[in-house]
């Protein structure tokens, strides 16, 4: 029997609740957090070769407990990070802290977020979209944050688990991009809701997951039209 559609309010209370749920160990494991200085020097350099050394004003959405901020923060970059989980947040907080890095950290919904237009030169946002009921808004809402020219930076991969677990047993039929997508048909979806340029390159450097890679994880790029 098809379950019924649950409202986005419903979706997104079990999404943060899974998330709240994992803060405390979310970067025990190696394709997470940061666990060695090989690991911290290879993403600095996949970060600078990708974005370059001019400082940008960058929104991380969907920080999580800060790995992508606070390596945007060390290159130099002006950070923001917004997630919907109130416990990564506060572990977000104390990574911060403990790495004396400036980093602002706010809660708040990747879909629908409390920033002006043009606010952002670079949004980054690391395995999120497949965490989103909405998507293509999400992308539209970043675009708006992000002023013309700028780019939308997304580390994502295709995951294809076999089942979902946890509170995603509940809702995954609610999420269009559950389980990550393959490159080409992520691209085609930034595409269709009005990035240009969009590119992408697969990052399956086992230094960078901490591990060989089990999934296809991939960065990709696009910039917001003039």
């Amino acid at each position: 029997m098809t379950q019924p559609t649950r409202d986005d309010e419903t979706v997104k209370d079990l999404v943060q609740q899974h998330w709240d749920g994992r803060a405390a160990t979310f970067d025990e494991e190696p394709h997470h957090g940061i666990h060695t200085g090989e690991q911290r020097d290879r993403w600095l350099e996949v970060l600078r070769e990708t974005i370059g050394d001019d400082p940008r004003r960058v929104l991380d959405a969907g920080c999580g407990t800060g790995v992508l901020s606070l390596l945007l923060a060390e290159l130099g970059h002006d950070v923001t990070g917004v997630d919907f989980a109130p416990s990564m947040l506060e572990r977000a907080r104390e990574k911060a802290r403990a790495a004396g890095q400036s980093v602002e950290f706010h809660r708040g919904d990747a879909e629908a977020l409390a920033a002006p237009d043009d606010a952002f030169d670079l949004l980054t946002a690391r395995h999120l979209v497949w965490t989103l009921p909405n998507p293509a808004a999400a992308i539209r809402e970043w675009q708006r944050v992000v002023e013309p020219g700028g780019r939308i930076l997304l580390v994502e991969g295709y995951w294809d688990h076999d089942e979902p677990w946890d509170e995603y047993e509940v809702i995954h039929d609610d999420l269009p991009l559950y389980d990550g997508r393959p490159p080409d048909e992520l691209r085609e979806v930034l595409l269709e809701v009005g990035l240009r340029d969009v590119t992408y390159e697969p990052l399956q450097d086992s230094t960078l997951w901490g591990r060989e890679p089990r999934h296809d994880y991939y960065l990709m790029s696009g910039t917001v039209p003039r």
